[in-house]
């Protein structure tokens, strides 16, 4: 390939651009592994990026997408070899370094996993970072007690791309799910992911003067932020965990210390970029094991490169359902 298609966001004295450009080979920025890649991933982060909001990027210009699944082409690295299948999610592409929006990228070798076998180059971006963050989160609140068998566990924002993978996992390995949604129309589609219960956005979330709510939740995925995030803390039963990985509600979190003191309940923060290469691996065992492929495939929408200013738009207004796979040779 003398050339190849690539995403290119600049920012400069005229403002933001974005278009998708033929590169050649000598505009790669260093790396020992050279990727062709196949499927990139939308994830709100990507949204921001490609809409020319700020916040992401901060090195231009930047080919843009977090995510990415592929095959090796070139390799200086003894971990990898020409043929072998690879996954990328966040960790600093998109931000300071070239990612998936591109039939071909590389990347240092501490950034690259081996595609667990049972996994599809699709599959692993309709998995991507939101469904690394949600195996993260349902990972830590195993660590902190969290068994299946008590109360109900909730997920929110659970239509988007970590709540809906966070319900599926979540079911498939026997928990009670409840899912919050301000999305009624998205009842079907949740409770064939596995969820008992639909919980509607505004009713959880509704004012309370309570700095305490009846114990409900065993445990909690969190994606939203801000009130959704307050309301969960405060009906966490004793010693709960509630994993805190997304502000889509907002950054602002107004609570108080009595769910923390008098029962004891745990705010885990969950960062799926600052992760270390073993630790991924880790992740993406567990997501091969717990993580049903068919449910994974009902959650998958495919669409081109060029459509990458629409999707952009659509994460961010809240219409996506599930994760969106982007195919960069479209």
């Amino acid at each position: 390939m003398s050339t190849y298609k690539a995403l290119v966001l600049n920012q400069d004295v005229n403002g933001f651009s974005a278009g998708i450009q033929q590169l050649t080979a000598d505009a790669f920025p260093a790396g020992e592994v050279l990727i062709r890649v196949a499927f990139s991933s939308l994830n709100y982060k990507d949204g921001l990026a490609v809409t020319g909001k700020p916040g992401v990027v901060r090195k231009w210009p930047m080919v843009p997408g977090v995510d990415l699944a592929g095959v090796v082409e070139e390799s200086a690295s003894t971990e990898f070899q020409p043929g072998d299948e690879v996954v990328v999610t966040g960790c600093g592409t998109s931000e300071t370094m070239w990612g998936g929006y591109a039939q071909l990228t590389r990347l240092d070798a501490k950034f690259v996993v081996p595609l667990p076998k049972g996994i599809s180059l699709k599959q692993a971006m309709g998995v991507g970072t939101a469904g690394v963050t949600a195996m993260q989160c349902v990972m830590a609140l195993e660590q902190h007690g969290l068994k299946p068998g008590g109360k109900e566990v909730i997920v929110t924002g659970a239509g988007g791309g970590v709540g809906s993978v966070a319900v599926a996992i979540l079911a498939k390995l026997g928990y009670k799910v409840a899912a919050s949604t301000g999305r009624a129309e998205l009842a079907d589609y949740l409770t064939a992911l596995g969820a008992s219960a639909i919980i509607d956005r505004a009713a959880l979330t509704a004012p309370t003067k309570k700095p305490m709510e009846a114990e409900r939740w065993a445990g909690a995925v969190d994606s939203v932020g801000a009130e959704t995030l307050a309301a969960v803390i405060r009906s966490l039963a004793g010693e709960g965990s509630v994993a805190a990985c997304g502000l889509a509600g907002g950054p602002a979190l107004n609570t108080t210390v009595f769910p923390f003191i008098l029962r004891g309940v745990n705010l885990l923060g969950i960062d799926s970029v600052r992760v270390p290469n073993q630790r991924r691996r880790e992740i993406w065992q567990r997501l091969s094991q717990d993580l049903p492929m068919a449910l994974l495939d009902s959650m998958i929408e495919v669409q081109p490169l060029e459509d990458y200013k629409a999707v952009g738009e659509r994460i961010l207004a809240g219409q996506t359902r599930g994760r969106v796979v982007i195919d960069v040779n479209q």
